[in-house]
């Protein structure tokens, strides 16, 4: 695999099987209904396990724009290849969402509610207010970011265990600051997704809220950017 290859299949999978836990928890006539936040949250982090391991030898496994621009912030990632980075995690958590969409077509046309089905695809507020909204989303991905700069690579690799930090950070977040948005922590996680919402046939489909759409993406931008300054300030 190339690297685009690996940052696109990398976050594809971590939308497979993340988006996969909340449409298993949410939607109607599931085997997992009514899992809540626990095991959202639980099967977020197996994603990120999963996309990590997979694709860490061959990308750096970023498969998050925050990330790759939090790496580029303190000189620890190529500006040029930033975009191109970027493209491939938005085409990723595209096709990822699309093939959760195949696999649970049938549940959430089955779903009444247009926001549970929304839900399966990009992230909400619990309360709309944009101040405290996109301070979530700032506050979270700085401490991903932060975190993954001050990650040092193991002495003694463990193989595939080697992702596992990264993926217990998220967790982390998850418990503990998930409850507000829904942690996207990642503008590539939310807008891919959301792209796919407004152009998939759903039945009952209602908005895909574009008016919410900017808060995961630029929040996450400015609180991997704060974690990259401050990361640089204090080496």
């Amino acid at each position: 695999m190339t690297p685009f290859i690996a940052e696109l299949v990398g976050t594809c999978l971590i939308l497979i099987l993340g988006e996969g836990v909340v449409a298993n928890a949410i939607l109607a006539k599931t085997k997992g209904n009514g899992g809540g936040l626990i095991a959202i949250t639980f099967g977020w982090a197996i994603a990120v396990f999963v996309g990590v391991f997979s694709t860490s030898s061959i990308s750096g496994a970023h498969l998050n724009p925050a990330v790759t621009i939090g790496l580029a912030m303190a000189g620890n990632f190529d500006w040029a290849l930033v975009p191109t980075y970027i493209l491939a995690q938005l085409l990723g958590a595209m096709l990822g969402s699309t093939l959760v969409w195949i696999h649970y077509r049938q549940h959430l046309d089955e779903t009444p509610d247009p926001a549970a089905q929304l839900a399966c695809f990009a992230t909400g507020p619990a309360i709309k207010n944009n101040f405290q909204n996109i301070y979530s989303e700032v506050l979270g991905t700085f401490i991903l970011v932060f975190a993954v700069l001050f990650m040092t690579k193991a002495t003694n690799s463990l193989g595939p265990l080697d992702a596992l930090p990264v993926a217990l950070v998220v967790l982390g977040i998850g418990l503990s600051l998930g409850g507000t948005t829904g942690y996207a922590i990642n503008p590539a996680r939310d807008l891919g997704p959301r792209i796919m919402h407004t152009i998939l046939p759903i039945k009952g489909k209602g908005s895909s809220d574009w008016g919410y759409s900017w808060i995961p993406v630029v929040g996450p931008i400015i609180g991997a950017v704060l974690a990259a300054v401050i990361f640089k300030a204090l080496h």
